[in-house]
């Protein structure tokens, strides 16, 4: 018997509880899963450009996902806070995603060179150009949720607009059932909770159409989940070299054999481009030379999107 995310319906002022058997809020186990799945990729991703873009330790992290209504999603949010306005899909229906307006303003202090320190920006609606900022990075962001649920549907989310007032946004009727998902923010010192919201409807539609019921027994989804913890853990154990590396120079044959000692060669590399971050011939990430003590080392300040 599966697993299931359930919203109960809201008390009455007596305290009965009615129950719509027509529309029951429940999630079943097998497209939970493949959900979960998606979006922890997308946070994933998610982690890669904000630590791109701030420079600071960042990770974010899927903490839950539900099915409920457009009302109880949007009763539940925080006024006033950051909403990006996207649409969904080939009816471009409406999404939302949303995290707190402190930390919309502690992202675009450490994009323009700022501490971001929590609190240290006061909370306000963003202006043009801080909207402007905030949206290049949220278009790339948005752009890592078409890939995480790429195995599923094309979403193809396209930014449409900022708010700060989940009260004057209507989307969609009060009770239309919408997917929502909690993600904890950890960027540098600051912490924070965001979230994300879509129709449910096309979404649950081709979970059914592509998803097979789960036959597999409690000990062989143990087994599989013990095999896939061992080989991640090989594999982040696994030994790897990782060079910083200098645009290639190209040289003539005849050049190499005259070279002596005291020779210059010139290496072409302007002084303002990161070197590369490379394990064996692949680029992971863009650094700056920099010092550790007394020796150098290379600060990270991009990092590549890994597939």
């Amino acid at each position: 018997m599966g697993t299931h995310v359930t919203v109960p319906p809201s008390p009455g002022a007596d305290g009965t509880v009615v129950y719509d058997f027509r529309r029951p809020m429940t999630l079943a186990r097998e497209h939970a899963r493949t959900l979960e799945v998606a979006l922890g990729t997308f946070a994933r991703q998610w982690s890669n450009q904000l630590m791109a873009r701030l420079r600071v330790p960042t990770q974010v992290s899927l903490e839950t996902v539900n099915l409920g209504t457009y009302d109880d999603y949007i009763s539940g949010l925080p006024s006033p806070t950051t909403l990006v306005v996207c649409a969904v899909g080939p009816n471009r229906r409406p999404a939302i995603m949303q995290f707190p307006l402190e930390s919309a303003l502690t992202w675009v202090d450490q994009m323009l060179g700022g501490p971001g320190k929590p609190g240290a920006v006061p909370d306000r609606e963003l202006t043009e150009i801080e909207q402007a900022l905030l949206g290049e990075l949220m278009t790339r962001v948005l752009g890592d949720l078409n890939y995480a649920f790429a195995g599923i549907l094309a979403v193809d989310v396209e930014l449409r607009r900022f708010q700060h007032s989940p009260q004057v946004l209507q989307l969609m009727t009060a009770t239309t059932a919408v997917i929502s998902a909690t993600f904890s923010i950890a960027a540098g010192e600051h912490r924070a909770t965001a979230s994300l919201m879509c129709p449910a409807e096309g979404l649950i539609a081709v979970l059914r159409e592509n998803g097979a019921p789960d036959q597999r027994s409690a000990s062989q989804e143990a087994a599989e989940k013990e095999q896939r913890e061992l080989l991640d853990r090989a594999v982040q154990n696994a030994p790897v070299e990782v060079a910083v590396r200098l645009a290639p120079v190209p040289v003539h044959p005849r050049e190499v054999v005259s070279l002596a000692v005291g020779d210059l060669l010139p290496l072409h590399h302007p002084r303002s481009q990161p070197m590369d971050v490379v394990v064996g011939d692949r680029v992971l990430a863009q650094a700056v030379a920099g010092t550790n003590g007394s020796r150098l080392a290379g600060l990270v300040v991009n990092v590549k999107e890994n597939s």
